[in-house]
This record gives C-alpha cells, sequence and structure tokens, in this order.
C-alpha cells in the first residue's frame, strides 16, 4: 500500500523550481532487498521532505534503511535542467534581455521553457539559439554550484527569478566563469555542460499573451527522436 515516509537524511530530491521529484528504492540495512518502492518526492512543508513510497515490508518509525535514487532517471533529469539554463541565457543573448523565465518544466524525458516574448521566435533566431546552447554543450564547460548569502549572490550578477522564494542562503549555478549563465537555483545539474550530449528543440509556441514555450530535448531523447 502507498505511504508517505520521512527520513532523517535523504538523497532523494523533492519536486521543487520546476523540476520533477526523483524516484527510486529504499532497502533494508545491508542492501539486500527492497523494503518500498519511491514513486515520487516533494515537500509538504519547508525543511520535510516526503517520499510517496509503496511500502513491500513492514516499515516503523526508527527503522534504517539504505536509500537509493534512480540514478539513470535523475541523470536525465539534471541534463535538462542545465540544458534549461543554457536555453534560457541563449533566449537572452539572441532575443534581449527582456526575456524572463515564466515557468518551467524539468522532467527525464523533455524540458519545457515559458519565457516572456512578443512575438513568435523565427526559424534563424531559433536555430541560433540552438546552436548557442550545443557551442557551450561541446566546449565541455564545468558547472560550478557555491551556496553563499543572497546579497552577495545579487551582487555578483546571479539571476533571480521573479515570484521565487529565497532563503537568506542561496545556492549559484554558474556555467564556466558564469558570464553566460549564473542563476539561484536548488535543483540538480551535470558536472560538465558535455554531459548533456546534444541540445533539440522541438518546439515553439504560445500560450498566454506575451508568453512563448519552448520544448527540448537532450542526450538519449535527442537520440530517440533522430531515431524516429
Amino acid at each position: 500500500e502507498e505511504a508517505e515516509i520521512v527520513l532523517e537524511h535523504t538523497p532523494f530530491y523533492a519536486e521543487s523550481g520546476g523540476q520533477v521529484g526523483d524516484t527510486g528504492h529504499f532497502l533494508a540495512p545491508g542492501g539486500d532487498h527492497e523494503v518500498a518502492h519511491v514513486l515520487d518526492t516533494y515537500r509538504p512543508v519547508t525543511g520535510v521532505t516526503a517520499h510517496k513510497a509503496v511500502a513491500r515490508d513492514a516499515i516503523r518509525a526508527g527503522d534504517l534503511v539504505t536509500a537509493v535514487v534512480d540514478a539513470e532517471r535523475r541523470d536525465a533529469i539534471r541534463r535538462n535542467h542545465t540544458a534549461t539554463h543554457l536555453l534560457h541565457a541563449a533566449l537572452r543573448r539572441t532575443l534581449g534581455t527582456h526575456v524572463k523565465q515564466a515557468g518551467s518544466l524539468v522532467a527525464p524525458d523533455r524540458l519545457r521553457f515559458d519565457f516572456s516574448h512578443y512575438a513568435a521566435v523565427d526559424e534563424q533566431d531559433l536555430l541560433d539559439i540552438e546552436d548557442l546552447v550545443n557551442e557551450h554543450v561541446l566546449a565541455n564547460e564545468e558547472v560550478n554550484t557555491n551556496v553563499m548569502d543572497l546579497d552577495a549572490a545579487v551582487n555578483t550578477g546571479a539571476m533571480a527569478l521573479f515570484g521565487e522564494k529565497y532563503g537568506d542562503q542561496v545556492r549559484v549555478v554558474a556555467i564556466a566563469d558564469g558570464s553566460f549563465s549564473k542563476e539561484l537555483c536548488g535543483g540538480t545539474h551535470v558536472r560538465r555542460t558535455g554531459d548533456i550530449g546534444l541540445f533539440k528543440v522541438v518546439t515553439e509556441g504560445s500560450v498566454a499573451a506575451g508568453t512563448r514555450r519552448i520544448e527540448a530535448l537532450t542526450g538519449a531523447g535527442v537520440l530517440k527522436r533522430l531515431r524516429e
């Protein structure tokens, strides 16, 4: 039966900032058999990570478990999250700094990015955006994360997202020296941009007046699309 399980510590990422929650397993100490299968991870309240899980065994408060994230799925999500930052930067570089993120979804199979812009993005601009992202992917740049005070982070030029609530301490994700992309973000990212493999825009359209949406693929998702 389905249960909500809270651990003292967890390697699971809870759904936040557009990034979907991790899935995986809780194993008995020693890792010999599965005691629960984790279907989703989210935050019911600040500071608490709840794992939606199907118990395979009797679980009681105080039990020890080995928590194992589905690594392949997590890696696909990481590729899509870092690619989202590159896409955001490429849109601003190509279309102008009026482009602001208006929502996003970072899932294992795709990424979706909504942004403020007054017109359809024409074919050539889309190609330029795609080229720019892939230029950074092929340059295999390091992705650096630093935790710092909110004021210090904003002073370094890190981009904060409108409407997001930030604590006093924030995480800054910078690609290479941060001159192309530097954002406040609590999500999971690749270690180097080359891990993304390849980036491909699939659709661009309107979601509301003054808001556009791009859906894109990375890594194995691009390969699958090519084969289709």
